[in-house]
């Protein structure tokens, strides 16, 4: 009897172990073939709830403050403008503000403000250093390839002439891709830099399972 428990002990070590090394041999086909499935499921429930808190904050009315000053702003465009700043002064890390949508890959999700760690397992961010859709200048967003949903696993796909929709609590944007460009993830610049135009930029680490370099997708 006393021969026998060792081996009993040491062959259910032995399935332990095989077991274990399924499932990770299993984790990592998945994150190769698709995307890492337990950030994944993580961020799946980021995303539900971000989208309750995104639906209520579209059906809040502004103030009467900035009725006002709405009322006295001459035009659309600053009207926008006005309340983009708003929601952006406004907005807290990590909190949603919009939604973007990229028919050609099949994308879509709740945006966050800021690009910290925490913001980005939850979806994709706008930089802090760019101004929301609808202020003159540079968007920026930037998100994951491989880890928390991959909402941008495949923005390399983009070609010349491909939408990016942009569902801002204020207004609706449509962006046209222009091109791509592969930097030094130390190269911010490239990513935040106002050019003269209003223009949006997704940022992601490249290549696949690579934080080596940078895909700027203008």
């Amino acid at each position: 009897g006393r021969s026998r428990r060792p081996s009993r002990a040491f062959k259910t070590l032995a399935i332990l172990l095989i077991a274990l090394g399924a499932l990770a041999l299993t984790d990592a086909a998945v994150t190769l073939l698709w995307q890492e499935p337990f950030s994944a499921l993580y961020a799946k429930l980021e995303q539900d709830h971000l989208r309750g808190a995104l639906h209520k904050l579209e059906r809040t009315s502004p103030s009467p403050a900035e009725r006002r000053t709405l009322a006295s702003l001459p035009d659309e465009r600053r009207r926008i403008e006005f309340l983009a700043r708003e929601l952006q002064r406004r907005s807290g890390e990590g909190s949603p503000v919009g939604r973007i949508l990229i028919p050609r890959i099949g994308a879509s999700y709740v945006v966050v403000h800021g690009t910290d760690t925490s913001a980005l397992e939850s979806g994709p961010g706008i930089y802090s250093e760019t101004g929301f859709p609808g202020i003159p200048g540079t968007t920026a967003i930037a998100g994951h390839r491989t880890t928390y949903l991959a909402p941008f696993r495949h923005i390399d796909s983009l070609r010349p002439g491909n939408h990016i929709l942009l569902y801002m609590p204020y207004a609706h944007f449509t962006y046209t891709v222009i091109g791509q460009k592969v930097v030094a993830p130390s190269n911010v610049r490239a990513a935040v830099d106002d050019v003269g135009y209003s223009r949006l930029v997704l940022s992601a680490c490249t290549p696949l399972f690579s934080a080596a370099k940078r895909l700027l997708v203008y």
